[in-house]
């Protein structure tokens, strides 16, 4: 019968189909991850606001309009946090990692909150994969990075996916671009939706990113910033291309490529995926190179990316589907249920799964739970105290040395 009480808006519940779904996702990506040096990192579920307004950037969605923040009992504004670079970066600086050998290469699984729209790929409570190597502004480190998601999004299965590339260049070397770039939002103010407006001074380039027709229009002719990357800038951009050329990855460059965070420099990347719809990208990130020192810490160069988990299922487009057991132990007597749990905890331990009934059902019906729980073998434990082990998909039915149930089971398992 339905409850009266439900899921906030937004957020959802994580069933035992789908737990084993995101299981196979993260450990798949902790696997790639480690095998590249990343190690795992976890920060708190919030942090103080004032990180977000520094680090994220007042000008951004995410700032202005998304962030569930409070008021904590002690008068403390405090933000669930929407995005996970900025509680690395702090954690960094707190801990003095800039002592350790650099670069620190860290990798994250875990929730985010941002109080959007609700619709299919998007949610209130989201739950991302991320890496960030810290302390390196070496081009390897991006086409280092950029090919960790590839690589993870290949093993996965994810189809259609497609890499765009682009550069923001240094914010010192990009300044005259914005210049440019506002010379000519402001001759087609007029054209412009009541939000690009509002942030013309602060981030035009987030312009790029509207949805609005009118917006569109205008930067369909707008100045773009790859096209005018210079010195160093040119040279990096210039460097990772080679770099993923050489290593077979295949990309699209984008010259309209923004990211929705005001911390990006030089590289940025977006993986999408057709299979996604209009919330097209699965996952991306890029260089932030001033972020540490903003927040702090010494002058510090880095990259990073986030994938989201739900875009991947999604993508995927898969349903769960009950996990086969090694056994089920079924008992033909009451009385030797207190043998099955004994044997039950041998098994496990064993490293073998293994279940029993728990709801005093006769034999037949807990041959039936068995059968709905997709346990490959069952064996049935006897008034006289032998043992019947039954094939569940064949039906065929042998007896069992009661001393050598594990070996036997676990023979059959391997």
């Amino acid at each position: 019968m339905p409850s009266k009480y439900q899921a906030p808006r937004g957020t959802f519940d994580v069933l035992p189909a789908d737990a084993r779904l995101r299981q196979r996702v993260e450990r798949t990506a902790v696997e790639i991850l480690a095998r590249a040096g990343y190690e795992r990192i976890a920060t708190p579920a919030f942090e103080d606001t004032e990180l977000f307004e520094r680090g994220v950037g007042r000008s951004t969605d995410i700032v202005r309009k998304e962030m569930f923040t409070f008021e904590d009992k002690g008068g403390r504004s405090i933000t669930l946090r929407p995005e996970g670079t900025a509680p690395i970066c702090r954690a960094y600086v707190e801990h003095g990692m800039h002592k350790l050998a650099q670069p620190v290469k860290l990798c994250y699984v875990g929730p985010f909150f941002r109080h959007e729209r609700p619709q299919a790929g998007r949610y209130r409570q989201f739950h991302q994969i991320g890496i960030e190597a810290i302390g390196t502004d070496s081009p390897l480190a991006d086409a280092e990075a950029i090919m960790l998601l590839a690589d993870l999004l290949a093993e996965l299965g994810v189809p259609g996916v497609q890499l765009r590339l682009g550069s923001l260049g240094s914010p010192r070397a990009r300044s005259a671009y914005l210049e440019e770039l506002r010379a000519h939002l402001r001759a087609n103010e007029a054209e412009l939706s009541k939000d690009v407006r509002a942030r013309l001074e602060i981030n035009p380039l987030r312009a790029f990113d509207a949805d609005d027709a009118g917006t569109r229009d205008v930067m369909a002719s707008a100045p773009t910033l790859v096209d005018r990357l210079e010195g160093e800038d040119a040279a990096h951009f210039a460097e990772v291309r080679q770099l993923l050329e050489a290593a077979g990855v295949v990309y699209e460059i984008d010259p309209t490529l923004v990211r929705g965070l005001d911390y990006y420099t030089r590289t940025i990347f977006s993986f999408v995926c057709d299979e996604l719809g209009a919330q097209s990208e699965v996952g991306g990130g890029g260089r932030y190179d001033g972020l540490i020192e903003q927040l702090g810490g010494p002058p510090t160069p880095a990259i990073g990316w986030a994938v989201g988990i739900e875009r991947i299922l999604l993508a995927l487009g898969e349903t769960g589907s009950a996990p086969e057991r090694d056994a089920f132990l079924a008992v033909a007597d009451p009385g030797q249920r207190q043998r099955a749990l004994a044997l039950a905890a041998e098994l496990r331990r064993a490293g073998l799964s293994a279940e029993l009934d728990l709801a005093g059902r006769g034999l037949k019906g807990q041959l039936k739970h068995a059968d709905r729980i997709g346990a490959r073998r069952v064996l049935i434990l006897e008034a006289d105290g032998s043992a019947q082990l039954r094939d569940m998909a064949s039906g065929e039915q042998r007896t069992v040395d009661a001393a050598a149930i594990v070996e036997a089971i676990g023979g059959e398992a391997r």
